[in-house]
C-alpha cells in the first residue's frame, strides 16, 4: 500500500507535461500541413494565370508577350506582385503545332508566402490560332 501511494506521488504533474509535448507535435504537424496547402494553392494558382496568359497570348490578334503582361496582371490580381516578377513567352513548338508557352518562375513558400525566390518553375501552354 506505501508503494502505491509513493508511485501516486511521484507521477503528481506528468499530465501536464504530456499536454505540453503532446499540444507542441500536434501544433507542429497541423502548421506543417497548412503549409503545404499554401504552397499548392499558390503553385495551383500559379499555373492557372499562366495557361491563361498562354490562350491570351496565342489568339489570333495578340502575340506572346500579351500573355506574359496578361499572365503578370493575374498573378498580381489573385496573389501578388512578388510571384509575378519573373515571367516569359515565347512560341514554341510542340509535335509540328506551334503553342505558346508563359513560363513563370515564382519563390516557393516556406515559411507562409515567404521563402526562396527560385522555388516553382511553371508553365502555362495553349495553341497558337494563327497557324
Amino acid at each position: 500500500m506505501r508503494w502505491a501511494a509513493a508511485r501516486r506521488r511521484g507521477e503528481a504533474g506528468a499530465a501536464i507535461v504530456d499536454f505540453v509535448l503532446v499540444s507542441v507535435l500536434v501544433s507542429v504537424l497541423f502548421l506543417a500541413v497548412f503549409q503545404v496547402g499554401v504552397a499548392l494553392y499558390i503553385r495551383n494558382t500559379i499555373i492557372s494565370c499562366a495557361s491563361e496568359g498562354a490562350r491570351f497570348g496565342a489568339r489570333a490578334d495578340a502575340d506572346p508577350d500579351d500573355g506574359a503582361a496578361r499572365t503578370r496582371e493575374l498573378i498580381d490580381a489573385s496573389l501578388s506582385a512578388r510571384f509575378a516578377q519573373d515571367v516569359s513567352a515565347e512560341v514554341e513548338d510542340a509535335g509540328g503545332v506551334q503553342v505558346v508557352s508563359v513560363h513563370v518562375r515564382a519563390p516557393l513558400p516556406v515559411l507562409g508566402p515567404f521563402g526562396p525566390d527560385s522555388g516553382f518553375d511553371l508553365v502555362g501552354r495553349a495553341f497558337l490560332e494563327r497557324q
